[in-house]
């Protein structure tokens, strides 16, 4: 969340050791001169320079304000809540307000409740039936192979778990206690869950909940797993690289009675633009992913292995590809959270799809290309899907927008700059 501070000489932005938790966030600036960088505030998100002199930022839900010397890049004196009840989300560090140079404030209300989600069936028709009607901060869902259970992130303050969901007999069981584990997938045959281990590569864990959770891959760098192969001797994951942002990686895996072991990962697709989400096809074939190489997160389709040659599929921007299990369809999400599908054929060593539809209109919940926020289904007919929290509390935390004038005079008052 930068921003640009006065003379453009420096940005103010939000640093988070946790992907998916901000109230434990610091709010820093760096100078763009010579990339010096401080820490102006810890515990904090969505840090905002105004005229007034003063640096505002949320932390769970309340708007606090401390004096900022802008020309120095230092704050001076004790932050004070200035405002209470502002919209925010935890999992994603955002903060639903702004300000005008003249010292007005808009924010919409709510405090941590604006950022909830529930878990919802979706079919292609938009018809939508509750699965998790609990509000919470979810991300990331993922269904088991036989379609009986579900895997997500829970995230409470700075802490983020991965629980699985067994809807028959409703009952939540946390596979996690590390406070930093994320991207669960499954492996092919419903025994394993693999999942970022954050700061050491990956791990896996028994899907039932017996032993504990063991390393797979070490690595300094975000590894997230994504895609097994039909078999499941072979993962897909993306791997972050200071030098070429994501790439795609792919590891061969061994089974027996003591677990998954992996062996030595193997480059898949590494150039200097943005690729994620590898995912195999029903037969192993190909590898559908998203890559900004154009300018705009497209999705495209390699053989596997690859020969070099590459398709196109979505055309107006799209990201999380996913293979129909039971049809030749490959579905994807658009960048204002639609899910689009295309039919396609193979012919020989060529990957022919059609143009994308509309699958649903009915839009899902959560942010684009920051937590995959829906998962097909095994029969392909529907996803399982983040959706906004409909509930009468949910809906009247967040349906007030709120302009305060002069609120730098009150700013003022309230945390007087003077040193």
């Amino acid at each position: 969340w930068p921003q640009i501070l006065p003379g453009g000489k420096a940005v103010l932005f939000t640093a988070s050791a946790n992907a998916t938790g901000f109230d434990a966030a610091n709010i820093e600036v760096m100078s763009l001169a010579d990339h010096r960088r401080k820490t102006l505030v810890r515990g904090g998100t969505f840090g905002r320079y105004l005229p007034s002199g003063h640096l505002v930022y949320v932390n769970r839900g309340a708007l606090f304000a401390v004096p900022f010397d802008v020309n120095r890049l230092e704050v001076y004196g004790t932050p004070a809540p200035v405002l209470n009840q502002v919209g925010y989300n935890a999992g994603q560090g955002s903060a639903q307000l702004d300000f005008s140079q003249n010292g007005t404030l808009i924010y919409r209300s709510g405090g941590a409740g604006s950022g909830l989600l529930t878990v919802a069936w979706l079919d292609g028709a938009g018809k939508t039936q509750p699965l998790l009607a609990k509000p919470g901060n979810y991300g990331r869902p993922s269904m088991s192979p036989d379609g009986q259970r579900l895997a997500l992130e829970v995230s409470e303050g700075s802490a983020t778990e991965i629980w699985v969901y067994d809807w028959q007999r409703d009952t939540m069981t946390r596979l996690t206690f590390t406070g930093t584990a994320q991207s669960p997938f499954w492996s092919p045959d419903g025994r394993y869950i693999v999942f970022r281990a954050a700061g050491e590569g990956m791990s896996v864990t028994r899907s039932d909940g017996s032993g504990k959770p063991q390393p797979l891959t070490q690595s300094k760098n975000v590894q997230v797993p994504w895609s097994f192969t039909p078999d499941g001797k072979r993962l897909a994951f993306m791997e972050q690289d200071s030098k070429t942002s994501f790439d795609l990686w792919t590891v061969p895996l061994e089974s027996d009675s003591a677990g998954l072991r992996a062996g030595k990962p193997e480059v898949f697709l590494q150039t200097p633009a943005d690729e994620r989400y590898p995912s195999f096809s029903p037969d192993g074939r190909w590898i559908a992913y998203r890559s900004d190489e154009s300018g705009t997160g497209q999705v495209y389709i390699r053989a596997f292995p690859d020969k070099g040659g590459k398709w196109q599929i979505s055309n107006s921007g799209g990201t999380y590809p996913m293979w129909s299990r039971t049809g030749h369809e490959l579905f994807f999400e658009t960048l204002d959270n639609h899910i689009m599908a295309a039919a396609y054929t193979v012919k020989g060593d060529s990957f022919v799809a059609d143009k994308p539809r509309v699958w649903s209109e009915k839009q899902i919940g959560g942010i684009v290309n920051s937590n995959k926020n829906f998962d097909l289904t095994p029969d392909g007919k529907r996803i399982v899907a983040l959706m906004p929290a409909e509930n009468a509390e949910a809906q009247k935390a967040q349906s007030h927008v709120i302009f305060l004038m002069n609120f730098s005079d009150e700013l003022r008052r309230k945390v007087p700059v003077g040193k």
